[in-house]
């Protein structure tokens, strides 16, 4: 497996590109690139984490109402590395029930039908205690045996000796439903956790092959 440069927050997230919206998995592109999904609430901040490791203030889109991502984002990287892929927010949408359900399902379909997904990156926001979504989702990684990694959004608002201390008590309420998820303090804002951030995307994302895909 050909590994990124050891400076892939700039040579390779930084160069992602907006590559289609789809309602529907069968949409996506057809092909054995991997894949790492960003979930979480509509207020968690995905669009926000997505734009700050990219280095792009417009690549995701952000609306100061929460629940406006209504379709699966897919962001290609280059040298045939994967793909970002933004899902619809959960929660808070100011929409009918029934338009909901719909995104709720497209959601659901992603994860259990798409077959590149390799890992979920689940937003938290770290003035909240863990949600019944997050706690759905980090329970089927576990019983998917899925990589999950969680970004603790907005550490920002808090005191640094108060972001360390919410960081250990929702890890171990995170790994008491999975037990193999990495936890970590972000802030799109400060940009703080970014490096860690593109780490741990290094370790799911590989190109679709060695040869002209390969990172050089």
């Amino acid at each position: 497996m050909t590994h990124p440069p050891s400076d892939s927050l700039t040579r390779i997230y930084r160069q992602a590109q907006f590559l289609m919206s789809a309602e529907r998995p069968d949409q996506c592109p057809q092909d054995d690139l991997n894949e790492v999904a960003f979930a979480g609430r509509s207020n968690a901040g995905k669009s926000s984490a997505l734009n700050a490791l990219c280095g792009q203030t417009k690549l995701a889109r952000t609306s100061k109402t929460p629940g406006r991502t209504q379709l699966i984002n897919l962001f290609g990287l280059p040298h045939g590395w994967g793909r970002l892929v933004d899902l619809p927010g959960y929660g808070f949408a100011k929409v009918s029930r029934q338009q909901v359900e719909s995104w709720q399902k497209h959601l659901e379909n992603y994860l259990q039908t798409r077959p590149n997904l390799v890992a979920v990156v689940l937003l938290v926001d770290i003035r909240h205690e863990l949600k019944p979504f997050d706690t759905q989702m980090l329970d089927w990684c576990t019983r998917q045996n899925m990589p999950v990694h969680v970004l603790l959004t907005k550490s920002d608002k808090l005191k640094q000796g108060a972001a360390k201390n919410t960081l250990l008590k929702t890890g171990r309420s995170i790994r008491a439903i999975a037990p193999h998820a990495s936890v970590q303090l972000f802030s799109a804002l400060k940009r703080t956790g970014l490096e860690e951030l593109a780490a741990m995307l290094d370790q799911y994302l590989s190109p679709a092959s060695m040869g002209e895909h390969a990172v050089e």
